[in-house]
């Protein structure tokens, strides 16, 4: 356990929470290890988990219509996938699959909101981490768009 707390420190949405904070977390989630190739899951399924790699590698894509897979990303240990699905209930915006073969810490949404029900202080550090977390892409979303559209490649 000693391992996925230490690995939920360094993750933006869960760093500088206490650590009886990250222990709490830890105990709610599993651990899965999945092979290489297979489907964690696929653009369009029901988000209800967080997963964050302990080992391995995942790759984030979409299909192109015409053209067939694009990878997104390809995460390692110490990145995390499927957060949005803690927050909203909108269908998965990306498939991920195993590049790698991987161990994983698995977050469901339903424990998650359990915890934060019964324990205040921990939801509201980890909304205000959330809040930071989602800023900081939004914002690095905006330069991204300027870039491209200074640069003409828009």
């Amino acid at each position: 356990m000693s391992d996925i707390v230490a690995a939920l420190s360094k993750t933006s949405i869960f760093s500088g929470l206490p650590p009886a904070y990250l222990h709490r977390i830890a105990r709610i989630g599993l651990e899965e290890e999945r092979p290489h190739g297979e489907a964690i899951f696929a653009e369009g399924d029901k988000g209800d988990r967080f997963y964050l790699i302990l080992d391995g590698a995942v790759r984030i894509s979409r299909m192109v219509p015409g053209m067939g897979e694009e990878a997104l990303a390809i995460l390692r240990p110490g990145d995390y996938f499927g957060e949005m699905s803690l927050i909203d209930d909108s269908p998965r915006s990306a498939h991920a699959l195993v590049h790698e073969s991987c161990r994983l810490f698995v977050l469901r949404k339903e424990d998650l909101e359990d915890l934060l029900f019964v324990d205040r202080d921990l939801a509201y550090e980890l909304l205000w981490n959330f809040v930071r977390t989602l800023t900081a892409r939004l914002r690095e979303t905006n330069d991204k768009m300027t870039f491209l559209s200074v640069t003409g490649k828009f």
